[in-house]
């Protein structure tokens, strides 16, 4: 059975989001604040297979969460957030959680979001084990996916989980022109659920580790009006 830790500290709120959790057929623990979150997975870190994470926490607040838990795991964190907190779902991403979901949202929404991050989680590693994720060279860069890692000339470039899996992605299929609701559905895992936006975020941060001129990128490419291909070559 699956393990979801929900990290909030508004009781009867931790307590819905369980109860429809378990519903679903899941395991589930309950962190009250940032502290006792980070201790948790830090403690048991296979033990947890997905965090949903609110960003409004006494002792340590979300940000600082997903900062620290992405040290030492990389296991998939959906962050909670308020629907017009635009920079919130950014910096979110930008820390390193793979998805969000804002508020208010319906059980249906959550266990959407839950069931796509943690299949997509599966399948990467069912991959990695198979060896159907060879190592990938585009000019100056190195894609590792057996230790996700990127080298740009020789130099390591830090991304998050999400990150890597969209760059790898669309250097497999270079020339390709993907647009964001294709990059949603073959990458995060949903399709009517998904933000464009969270697309967006995620390209832009991604030319500005890789690129050396990320308003004139070389090897993110954009097709206006049809989305997004990784150059041939």
């Amino acid at each position: 059975m699956q393990h979801i830790l929900v990290v909030d500290d508004e009781e009867p709120i931790a307590e819905i989001l369980r109860f429809q959790l378990e519903k679903a057929g899941y395991s589930v623990s309950v962190a009250p604040d940032g502290e006792a979150a980070v201790a948790f997975v830090n403690h048991s870190p296979t033990a947890v297979d997905l965090i949903l994470l609110d960003l409004m926490l006494p002792k340590k607040d979300g940000f600082e969460v997903c900062k620290e838990v992405r040290q030492f795991s990389s296991v998939p964190i959906i962050i909670l957030t308020a629907r017009d907190a635009e920079l919130d779902k950014v910096l979110g991403l930008e820390l390193g959680a793979d998805d969000y979901v804002t508020k208010p949202f319906s059980a249906r929404e959550l266990l959407a979001r839950v069931k796509a991050n943690l299949r997509r989680q599966l399948a990467l590693a069912e991959d990695v084990e198979a060896g159907k994720r060879e190592q990938l060279q585009v000019g100056d860069l190195i894609i590792d996916p057996k230790t996700i890692q990127v080298f740009r000339a020789g130099v390591e470039v830090i991304l998050t989980h999400r990150e890597f899996e969209l760059l790898f992605y669309m250097a497999k299929h270079p020339g390709i022109v993907y647009s964001r609701e294709q990059l949603l559905q073959d990458v995060w895992g949903y399709d009517y659920f998904g933000d464009e936006r969270t697309v967006d975020v995620t390209i832009r941060r991604l030319r500005e580790k890789l690129e050396e001129d990320p308003g004139n990128p070389a090897y993110i490419l954009t097709r206006r009006g049809a989305g997004y291909l990784f150059r041939r070559g």
